[in-house]
């Protein structure tokens, strides 16, 4: 079977490696002939928590979301289970305790338990909440590994398009919105931080009432910080307010981090649907796979799976829209 794939951001690197891997031919077309050039997927935090997202999403998210961490290591590896840490200042402790209430998979720690997972964090917060099963990446490394699997497997990036008629899918994120008129942009701002002072093994989210943040340690010093989540499809610009709430947040979670070198500003829009959910939708000759919202990487394979699905054996799934 042949197919041509339209996008190679997370989505269509994920599709294209789940239709290779059930002996189909693929063909993958990008404007950009490397990964990374322009993908929002480029700027992810890697975070393949569905217990926490549970916290705000719908529960199809955290339970496609826990096929992710095991494919992740079976097509791209790099996939390290620490567990997420999930954390509020005092004054913010009722955010905690909803944080609990509205998620599964957590066990309450005291001070010292804290400081026996994040050392570095000693003396700094009395309670939180630990997510033992879950998992984290580095999006970067796991996007290229992805594209030169697929290059091994005789598939390169194409900047030309597919002929009108090919069987094709769709995976262009935000930009398909030219076709997919209730796609959404949601802006996102990240920071990349090079901290050496500070030494961290899994994703920590600091819970706050008006913008709640990760860090996710890169290793050797360096952190990911996100993310804002804005209506807008503005993808040029990070504001003054969003930088002083993430760099301010940091710094409450360590002092350490005042003294962080900021090595790249990250701003991007997120495809989105209004409920927030995936869609599979085939509009002949091409079927979409979009909306993967702020879950890119926890979702990215179960969509890629039941898109395969409907490619190879013409399976409907929960996804699928007929709109």
């Amino acid at each position: 079977m042949d197919i041509s794939i339209i996008g190679a951001g997370v989505m269509g690197l994920c599709v294209a490696t789940e239709i290779t891997a059930r002996g189909g031919k693929v063909r993958l077309y990008d404007r950009e002939p490397v990964i990374g050039g322009h993908a929002c997927s480029w700027w992810a935090g890697g975070m393949l928590a569905p217990h926490c997202e549970g916290e705000a999403a719908e529960e199809p998210v955290v339970r496609l979301g826990l096929e992710a961490a095991n494919w992740w290591d079976k097509h791209a590896g790099g996939v390290a289970r620490n567990g997420s840490l999930v954390l509020a200042l005092g004054r913010d402790g009722g955010e905690l305790k909803r944080f609990a209430r509205r998620t599964d998979g957590s066990r309450q720690l005291d001070a010292d338990e804290i400081a026996q997972l994040e050392p570095d964090l000693e003396h700094r917060f009395n309670t939180g909440l630990f997510f033992a099963s879950e998992a984290h990446l580095s999006p970067r490394d796991a996007l290229i590994s992805l594209s030169e699997n697929l290059q091994n497997n005789g598939v390169t990036i194409e900047t030309t398009l597919p002929h009108p008629n090919t069987k094709t899918i769709d995976c262009r994120g935000l930009s398909a919105s030219d076709v997919l008129t209730d796609l959404r942009g949601v802006k996102g701002e990240m920071l990349i931080l090079k901290c050496p002072d500070v030494t961290l093994s899994r994703p920590i989210r600091l819970l706050h009432p008006r913008i709640p943040i990760y860090i996710v340690p890169r290793g050797n010093g360096v952190f990911m910080l996100g993310a804002t989540m804005i209506e807008s499809t503005d993808r040029d610009r990070i504001t003054a307010r969003s930088m002083l709430e993430l760099l301010s947040a940091a710094y409450a979670l360590h002092p350490a981090f005042g003294e962080a070198e900021i090595l790249e500003i990250g701003v991007d829009a997120r495809p989105a649907f209004p409920d927030n959910m995936p869609r599979i939708r085939k509009r002949s000759p091409v079927v979409y796979a979009n909306g993967l919202y702020r879950h890119g990487f926890l979702l990215a394979p179960a969509v890629a799976r039941m898109t395969a699905d409907f490619i190879f054996n013409g399976t409907s799934s929960e996804l699928m829209d007929e709109n």
